[in-house]
């Protein structure tokens, strides 16, 4: 059975992707820490992200680097943090996340109330900050994306 990060990346669920390449998809949290809040995801199904293969590994972090300056260049954030949980989806998935403190880390202050519209502004600043580096790459920015607040936030 396909975890909801696949059925994602398919466009069988709505979302805001970000990035979009041949590895890897990066698409917002629809339960944010913070403005911005992405998921950086493999395009294959991997459980546990110390079992990636070393190359993907790489990917995925130089793809979480990429999205992390692009928050910080659309949100100005004193920091950008990334992190490894992955106890809600069995498929590896890094957080990038715009913070100001050591608090805005923790998951009790991810938000559920996201107003229409909210993740859908969001993502295109975060578009335009990625084009702005010319990154080179897909932003996502296909007819699955929407401003849903659907789907899981991991």
């Amino acid at each position: 059975m396909s975890t909801v990060f696949t059925k994602i990346m398919r466009g069988e669920l709505p979302s805001q992707v970000v990035w979009n390449d041949e590895h890897c998809a990066a698409f917002l949290s629809i339960n944010p820490l913070s403005e911005g809040h992405t998921l950086v995801v493999p395009k294959t199904e991997v459980d546990h992200w110390l079992d990636l293969e070393q190359a993907l590994g790489e990917h995925l972090y130089e793809v979480s680097r990429q999205i992390g300056k692009a928050i910080h260049r659309a949100f100005r954030p004193s920091r950008v943090a990334l992190m490894i949980a992955g106890f809600e989806v069995p498929h590896v998935h890094l957080h990038v996340v715009g913070v100001n403190s050591i608090e805005d880390m923790s998951w009790e202050r991810a938000r559920a109330d996201i107003p229409p519209g909210e993740l859908g502004k969001n993502a295109d600043l975060l578009r335009s900050a990625l084009e702005a580096e010319n990154t080179g790459h897909n932003t996502g920015h296909t007819g699955h994306n929407t401003g849903n607040n659907t789907g899981n936030n991991a």
